[in-house]
Parts: structure tokens; C-alpha cells; sequence
């Protein structure tokens, strides 16, 4: 197994001779625990690895700091009992990141230099086009290209699984949607499409749709345990709970993620619109650029939804969002404010010591 294998590239190659030392060596990480990761080296020597100080001091955010997919440089350990420390961290050339579950405001990346990005959802319980909105405005953040699998249609009539496939599709042309079945391995043949050597694909979407399921068929064993499924629910009793990049046999890498029950957005107004292009297009229409769309005189999306030439849900989708991304931008400010303020405030007080130590000096020589 050679880097390239791996997705190295001259980007990273680029990256990486700008930072090593001569003892330096590049890894990408594959797994991670609550005290260290594991990457893959040249030739497919697997390490355990430690993060330096350097890079845990110069990160502003727990984002900033090495993830799963990740190319880093790694100064080996030389003798017995010595760790393996992570030295860099190179840029990444997409990155796939959702807002923290809860109150945070902090970025989390879910997958590092990725190619695609797999959503796995079906046409029964689990089906929900605002999800999916979400799905697609962080996937078009992240740089990487989206998939889509309608699975367990097994489980429901093709022209329910068919009108799914179609608005999935309405609502991202640019992405690929296919209609699966894990069970009757119909999401195998989709999936090995994209599976090549030096390319790397996540698999993200709610617990229970079957993501655990495709990734046994990838692996060809049981590497993550699935148990039965509930008769109720539809919904398997287990899913993935720790992210790992796995070297697939047949060539390529999958990084499986745990069950997303929340998809809260991590991303830019920009980023929003460039999403809801047609709806933009209409706000374009409105009688006051600062018409925030909820009943305002002259809206041009109000008027859309009520002569029917915009869907209801798909307003209230952007409405939703926008607020959501607002949100968080308030809370980045607070953060920010809160993190100067503490600055200052550490600022003063080591002036006023130093000060106090000069002062205490000066005593000591008789001074004052």
C-alpha cells in the first residue's frame, strides 16, 4: 500500500514539504480515541499517535485540531516507551463539518478530505426533504460531491420509492440518487461505482436506515455489528458509534459515521443561498431589499407560495435555515466577545504582577 493509495496527492505532498523535518514522516489518520489516534503510514504501517503542543496551542477551535481523514506529520518515536507525536496538521482539501449537537456554537467535523459524501436515507419514517436540504446545504460547504441511497426499498411500493428518488433529486440536480435495498445488496454495485483506489467516501444518515448494514457488504465481514430489526420501528437496534477510516479490499476508503440525530447547520449565508438558488431568485423580486420574508409588504416569496409557484414546505425549509444560521452567528460573537474579554482581563493581571514583581525588586535593592 503506497500513500497514493491513501489520497495522497501533490496538494498534500506540497503541503507536507513546507513543514517536515528530516525525521518527520506523513500519516492520515484512521481512527480516534478519547486519548490518541491511529494513522497509516507508507507501506500500510498502522501507529498510535499523540498530538503535540505546538498544534493543540495554535488550533483557535477544536475543529482546527487533527480529525479522521486527516494528513498529518508525525515524528516517530526513536526508542522503547517513546510516543509517536503529531507535529502538523496539512490543510485539508474538503472537509465535511456539522454544528455541535445542543447549545454550541463550535464546528464538528464529522469526515477530512473526503470525495463524497454518501446520504443514506428511506422512503418511509426516515424520509424528510428539510433533512435533506440540510444534508445538501453542509455537503456544498464541505467541497465534496453528494450521493444520495433511498434504501430499504424492499421494505415499500417502487412508486413510493420513485416519487422519493424524484423530489431528492428536485432538490439537488447536481447529486446522484439512486433507489437501494441493503438487504438484497442492490447498494454494493452503486457504491463500488465511487470506490476506487485514493478515493475516500463517508456514509452519514439517521440511525437505523441501513448505512451499518452496506458497510458489512463492503467489508465482506461483520466489522460493525447490526442486530435485528424492530418490527415497530423499522430501525436497526444498533449503529456505528466511533468514526474510522477503513482501507476497503476492492480499493477506495469509507469513513462511517455514528447515527445523526441532529443536522444543524454549519455553514454561511452564502453558502445558503447558493442551496436555495431558486428561491433567491425570487427574494430577487421583493419590494424592499431588507424584506425578511414573514409577512413583510411586497415579499415576492409570499406571494410564490400563494399563487403556487413555490412549494410551502420548501419556504419554510429556507426560514428555518436562516434563522438557524443566524442563530449561530450570534452565538459566535458571543463567544468571541466572552474569549477577548477574558484576554484583557489576563492581560491586566500579568501586567499588574509584573508590575508588582519590578516593584518588589526595586525594594529588595533599596530603591524605594
Amino acid at each position: 500500500m503506497t500513500l497514493t493509495d491513501l489520497g495522497w496527492n501533490e496538494f498534500f505532498s506540497d503541503a507536507f514539504q513546507r513543514v517536515a523535518k528530516n525525521s518527520w514522516v506523513a500519516g492520515r489518520l484512521i481512527r480516534e480515541t478519547k486519548i490518541n489516534f491511529s494513522a497509516l503510514l507508507e507501506d500500510g504501517d498502522e501507529v498510535d499517535c499523540v498530538v503535540g503542543g505546538k498544534v493543540w496551542h495554535e488550533a483557535s477551535c477544536d475543529a482546527e485540531l487533527p480529525a479522521v481523514g486527516d494528513w498529518v506529520a508525525i515524528e516517530l518515536g526513536v526508542g522503547e516507551g517513546d510516543e509517536n507525536i503529531i507535529r502538523a496538521r496539512l490543510p485539508r482539501q474538503t472537509c465535511f463539518s456539522r454544528k455541535a449537537p445542543g447549545k454550541s456554537s463550535e464546528e464538528q467535523v464529522m469526515a477530512a478530505n473526503i470525495d463524497f459524501v454518501v446520504v443514506v436515507t428511506d422512503a418511509g419514517s426516515d424520509y424528510n426533504l428539510r433533512r435533506m436540504e440540510r444534508y445538501f446545504t453542509i455537503i456544498a460547504r464541505s467541497g465534496a460531491t453528494p450521493v444520495v441511497l433511498v434504501n430499504k426499498s424492499d421494505l415499500f411500493d417502487q412508486e413510493v420509492n420513485q416519487q422519493a428518488q424524484r423530489e431528492i433529486q428536485a432538490l439537488a440536480p447536481e447529486a446522484e440518487v439512486y433507489i437501494t435495498s441493503a438487504i438484497q445488496k442492490e447498494g454494493l454495485e452503486v457504491l463500488r461505482r465511487y470506490l476506487k483506489a485514493g478515493v475516500t467516501l463517508t456514509m452519514v444518515g439517521s440511525s437505523g436506515v441501513g448505512k451499518s448494514t452496506l458497510v458489512n457488504q463492503l467489508l465482506g465481514e461483520e466489522w460493525l455489528w447490526t442486530g435485528e430489526v424492530n418490527e415497530v420501528t423499522g430501525k436497526g437496534r444498533h449503529t456505528t458509534v466511533a468514526r474510522e477510516l477503513v482501507i476497503l479490499e476492492g480499493g477506495g476508503m469509507l469513513v462511517d459515521n455514528p447515527g445523526i440525530r441532529e443536522v444543524q447547520m454549519w455553514t454561511d449565508e452564502q453558502t445558503l443561498r447558493e442551496s436555495f438558488a431558486d428561491v433567491e431568485q425570487i427574494t430577487l423580486q421583493c419590494k424592499f431589499r431588507d424584506c425578511k420574508h414573514r409577512g413583510d409588504q411586497g415579499c415576492a416569496i409570499e406571494a410564490a407560495v400563494l399563487a403556487g409557484d413555490l412549494d410551502r414546505n420548501r419556504y419554510d425549509g429556507f426560514l428555518r435555515l436562516d434563522e438557524e444560521i443566524e442563530e449561530l452567528n450570534l452565538r459566535r460573537k458571543k463567544r468571541q466577545m466572552i474569549v477577548e474579554r477574558w484576554n484583557k482581563r489576563n492581560s491586566r493581571v500579568k501586567a499588574r504582577n509584573r508590575d508588582d514583581r519590578i516593584d518588589l525588586a526595586k525594594e529588595e535593592r533599596g530603591e524605594l
